[in-house]
């Protein structure tokens, strides 16, 4: 990890505190519907959901169901609330991965919210031969667990330290999946130093920037564009986002 990686800060209080917005996101997920309808269908292949800590998925239904109206076989993870890497979580990720590629005989996409897509990352890792894609939506793979106002909450729910790294999971957070990989963040992020959630660029990962808040960013009407746009590229034909157009005004430039 590297020293900036370190030394970055939590988001302030302030914006913690305005992690409650993310009602109000959900509220503008229904009403932009219409909208978002005016997205890209994909090609049917499968796509995993993980949520994020203490959420289950519950929490990713909104997102699934309009993965689902664009003609994705989505899957949530199905083992209750994420409490972190407790003893069988990753198998059990692994073999619903497995199941998954082998019942539609297509690679799988992963999204990952939060925690979820620092598990993303690393299941593309260990099986890059069945993943086609990784999204992260606001995941903190390259900062210290201590750069976010959640490492307590994890420590409590997972009987494990927060700077624990397996490295039977797939290495070090912060190396890339060998896949296209997209992470989406915010500046207003109030759980996770926004900077840790930032992709390199790269011929095949980059970084997409939304005004959200953490809590609300799976079901921010940005975050679910981008997200139904990245998955309906064709496979092998993986292309960075295009901001250009009406699109420059609702996704700030992540580089500026």
């Amino acid at each position: 990890m590297s020293i900036a990686a370190q030394t970055l800060r939590p988001p302030s209080r302030t914006l913690m505190f305005l992690e409650g917005r993310a009602i109000q996101e959900l509220g503008a997920f229904v009403g932009a519907l219409p909208l978002l309808s005016l997205a890209p269908r994909g090609d049917g292949h499968p796509v995993l959901v993980l949520p994020g800590l203490i959420a289950s998925d519950l929490s990713t239904r909104p997102l699934r169901a309009f993965l689902g109206s664009k003609g994705y076989q989505v899957s949530g993870w199905q083992q209750g609330r994420n409490l972190g890497l407790r003893e069988g979580v990753q198998d059990e990720m692994v073999d619903l991965l497995k199941k998954m590629n082998d019942t539609d005989g297509r690679k799988v996409s992963l999204v990952g919210w939060s925690l979820g897509g620092l598990y993303a990352r690393q299941l593309a890792k260990m099986m890059p031969e069945r993943v086609r894609s990784v999204i992260t939506l606001g995941s903190p793979f390259a900062g210290s667990p201590r750069s976010t106002n959640a490492w307590r909450v994890y420590e409590m729910a997972s009987g494990r330290s927060a700077d624990d790294e397996d490295p039977r999971f797939g290495g070090s957070l912060s190396v890339a999946p060998p896949v296209p990989t997209t992470a989406i963040f915010s500046r207003t992020d109030g759980v996770c130093a926004w900077q840790g959630c930032v992709e390199k660029t790269s011929a095949q990962s980059e970084s997409i920037e939304v005004e959200s808040s953490h809590c609300g960013m799976g079901h921010h009407p940005a975050a679910v564009y981008a997200v139904a746009d990245r998955l309906a590229q064709p496979e092998g034909k993986w292309k960075p986002f295009d901001r250009s157009g009406w699109r420059a005004t609702v996704y700030p430039d992540p580089n500026r």
